[in-house]
């Protein structure tokens, strides 16, 4: 009955413009890519600003009616998956670039703009947003944030939350905080836009942000290397960050049976390499100089070649070759359909440990699925490593034996559940793995403080 009465107040207040109904809600998905079932919302609510989604949200307190945040439902925890009765609200009318301010090196958009607006916006005006993801064309800045996104470029530009200065968002009870501020030294008590971040809509729904740009690079080099160990691997990675004038931007690390199976099962890849190697590296570095940056890269190279780190080197000399090493990387978009029901996973180890996480992970996948196929690659430069495991023709039973082992160990070597892809739903269970009861209390608290009536994505996260 309160359902009912919420949806009155909301098309009494609002009009059905902003809140659709039934057959009035458009023909979209109402879950993300996770696979969590997800039902038609009670109501879809769309506004065009902030004012709108705060009466929105003000009624929805007062009646107690549950709201889901959807951004581009690109996410892969189903945090924006819908349960019955629940009301979820989209972004996608308030899409806007607002502002390029060059002087201040910033970017001021609204939450439902997507990730590749802004790269196009920040590039019109000579800059480069930092953040990358294959999901780029669908996903929204909102979402962006309240997943704390990360992507190719974190070793060298941080998370989503490292490219934001300012926030705007709103609270279960229609309360809108943030200054959109534009500085970064800003040392005025807690840090709002840190609390929101990779709170998945579960503490406020984000309507617009200030983000950090950088100067747009002159140049980009790009290898693919072929190694002997691991222990090559993390001597690479310092080495060019240490020496590379330009550090490095992307350093993706790919064990041999990732590679194989690429190979053999996507078509149009091309082997970057001609021998089979015990690693594969794909290293990118950006710099500001287009003559004395890709020779510094060549130079470096042949420096790691002659010393034995690396075994060999395919280095793209066009767009075009570059594009092609970072479609083997890119083909994961294809796993899905060629491993259905797979288990896959977005852990996190201390650099040091990835090594040995990844051969004991391989090995106990082996040992009780020897005719299942295991997976993994990651960017090494943070420490994020993905395991995709499929057994038994995906059986969901398998599934989750899977995930009990790979979580276990990823447990006992103080790893991360989630690297980047948040908790949602289907990582809520094993949060207490890479979190302690004191640290779950604390967020629990928060939550309370923040939203009492438990309406904002509820059962999500915690």
């Amino acid at each position: 009955m309160r359902n009912e009465q919420a949806i009155d107040a909301l098309i009494r207040v609002l009009g059905a413009d902003l809140v659709a109904t039934g057959l009035g809600i458009p023909d979209r998905r109402h879950g993300d890519w996770s696979g969590v079932p997800a039902s038609v919302p009670r109501a879809l609510l769309r506004p065009y600003s902030t004012g709108q989604l705060a009466r929105m949200l003000h009624i929805c307190n007062e009646f107690g009616q549950p709201v889901v945040a959807q951004g581009g439902l690109t996410g892969l925890a189903g945090g924006a998956c819908c349960a019955p009765g629940e009301v979820a609200v989209s972004l996608e009318r308030m899409n806007a670039v607002e502002e390029v301010d060059a002087i201040s090196g910033t970017l001021t958009a609204q939450a439902g703009c997507t990730l590749e607006a802004v790269q196009e916006a920040a590039g019109a005006a000579g800059f480069l947003f930092a953040l990358d993801l294959g999901a780029r064309g669908t996903c929204t800045i909102g979402g962006n944030l309240s997943t704390n996104a990360g992507g190719n470029r974190v070793i060298r530009y941080g998370t989503m939350r490292d490219q934001v200065l300012g926030i705007e968002a709103v609270l279960a009870d229609g309360s809108v905080i943030g200054g959109l501020h534009k500085m970064v030294k800003n040392n005025t008590g807690y840090d709002l836009r840190h609390l929101l971040a990779g709170a998945e809509g579960t503490l406020g729904i984000v309507t617009r942000v200030v983000l950090k740009l950088h100067p747009q690079p002159r140049s980009v080099s790009t290898a693919w290397c072929g190694l002997p160990n691991y222990e090559a691997v993390t001597a690479l990675l310092q080495r060019a960050q240490a020496e590379l004038p330009g550090g490095v931007s992307a350093f993706e690390v790919m064990w041999p049976g990732y590679l194989d199976f690429m190979m053999e099962k996507v078509k149009g890849l091309r082997a970057p390499l001609p021998g089979r190697h015990a690693m594969n590296v794909l290293m990118e570095s950006a710099g500001a100089d287009d003559v004395h940056h890709p020779a510094a890269f060549d130079d470096f190279l042949a420096r790691m070649l002659e010393e034995g780190v690396i075994e060999d080197a395919a280095v793209a000399r066009s767009s075009t070759d570059a594009r092609s090493l970072w479609a083997v990387r890119d083909a994961t978009a294809q796993l899905p359909v060629l491993l259905p029901g797979m288990a896959a996973f977005d852990v996190s180890f201390a650099i040091a440990d990835i090594g040995r996480a990844a051969l004991e992970c391989e090995a106990l996948l082996r040992e009780h699925w020897p005719n299942g196929t295991a997976l993994v690659y990651g960017h090494l430069g943070d420490g994020n490593l993905h395991v995709i495991a499929h057994a038994d023709g995906g059986r969901p039973e398998t599934r989750a034996q899977i995930e009990e082992r790979v979580y276990d160990l990823t447990r006992r070597y103080r790893g991360a559940v989630s690297a980047e892809h948040g908790i949602g739903l289907l990582k809520r269970k094993v949060l207490g793995h890479t979190r302690s009861p004191a640290e779950l209390a604390a967020m629990r608290a928060v939550k309370n403080a923040l939203d009492p009536k438990g309406i904002l994505n509820p059962g999500k996260v915690i």
